[in-house]
This record gives C-alpha cells, sequence and structure tokens, in this order.
C-alpha cells in the first residue's frame, strides 16, 4: 500500500512538472480552448529596428514586442493600411534604461485575417500617402560615415504583420 501512494505521489509531481512546463512555453487552457496558438516576438534590438521586420502568423496568434534597447520605442497602427488588427494602437516599449534594466513588453491579440502595419513614432512618421518615412529634414538622422559612403540612410523604423485565416489566405 505504501509503494502505491509513492508512485501516485510520483506520477503527480510529474503532472504538475509536465503543466508548468507547458504553462512556460506559453500553452495554456486558452490554446486547448481556441484561443490563441502560437506566441510569436518582435524584438527592438540593441538598435533602432524591429526584428524581424516583416511576420506572417494566423489568425487566432499573438504577437509580443519587447524592447531590448536601452532607448524608448513605440508601436503605433497605420490605421490607413490595417485589415487586420485593432486601430489606435499607440503603445510605448520602455528602453531598459527608463524600465529598471527590464526590457518594456506589449502584447497583441490578431484575431482575423489581413495585415497590420506598424512603426514607431520616435524613428519615423507617416507622409502623405501614409507611408512611414525616418523623421528628419534629409530623411532621418544624418552623421558619419563608414568606409568612405554616409551612414545612417534614415530607414524608417517600422514592420508589417500579415495575419493568414485558417485557410492560409490573407484577409482583406
Amino acid at each position: 500500500m505504501t509503494a502505491l501512494r509513492s508512485r501516485s505521489g510520483q506520477l503527480r509531481l510529474v503532472f504538475a512538472f509536465v503543466i508548468g512546463l507547458l504553462g512556460y512555453f506559453g500553452v495554456t487552457s486558452d490554446t486547448w480552448a481556441g484561443g490563441p496558438r502560437h506566441h510569436r516576438l518582435v524584438t527592438v534590438p540593441q538598435e533602432d529596428r524591429f526584428m524581424p521586420f516583416a511576420l506572417t502568423i494566423r489568425a487566432g496568434e499573438t504577437v509580443e514586442w519587447v524592447n531590448l534597447d536601452t532607448d524608448d520605442h513605440t508601436v503605433v497602427s497605420d490605421d490607413s493600411f490595417n485589415t487586420a488588427g485593432p486601430g489606435g494602437i499607440d503603445q510605448l516599449l520602455p528602453g531598459t534604461d527608463s524600465n529598471g534594466g527590464r526590457p518594456g513588453r506589449f502584447t497583441l491579440l490578431f484575431d482575423k485575417a489581413g495585415t497590420f502595419v506598424y512603426y514607431c513614432r520616435f524613428h519615423a512618421v507617416l507622409d502623405a500617402d501614409h507611408q512611414p518615412v525616418a523623421p528628419g529634414p534629409k530623411g532621418g538622422i544624418q552623421g558619419g560615415s563608414t568606409f568612405g559612403t554616409p551612414s545612417n540612410f534614415g530607414t524608417p523604423m517600422s514592420g508589417v504583420i500579415t495575419v493568414l485565416d485558417d485557410d492560409g489566405d490573407e484577409g482583406g
């Protein structure tokens, strides 16, 4: 009888460990109940860009932005082009300098197919055609050179997420 209780206790411990691992890797009861299937990541490395620039996901998945840079950045939706995500997004992603050494984080759930275009309002502005362009008088921060070639060409800090439906089609 004692051996049976011991075995039952071991099985409960293994079960709890497996459930803990599933939670650690983002598999929750929401996942099993038709909630978000995957959690995708966009990072701001220690420079002014989103990585990856372009991301393709399926409806029902979440995307988390993580700012690993020391500077603050933002995620701002370009609502003139967005067909997949919520509008009016203007979320601060604190940098590690202003966030106690921790990266800033922001997560969105995409529940329908389409396109989500976004940019950092500190490192891009929208032109007359609602396209993200780098701020500054010459299209961004100018200065310096690398091997005699001007650097800092003024690439806007922006990105795009394509959300596919369950059939692999893009909405619109």
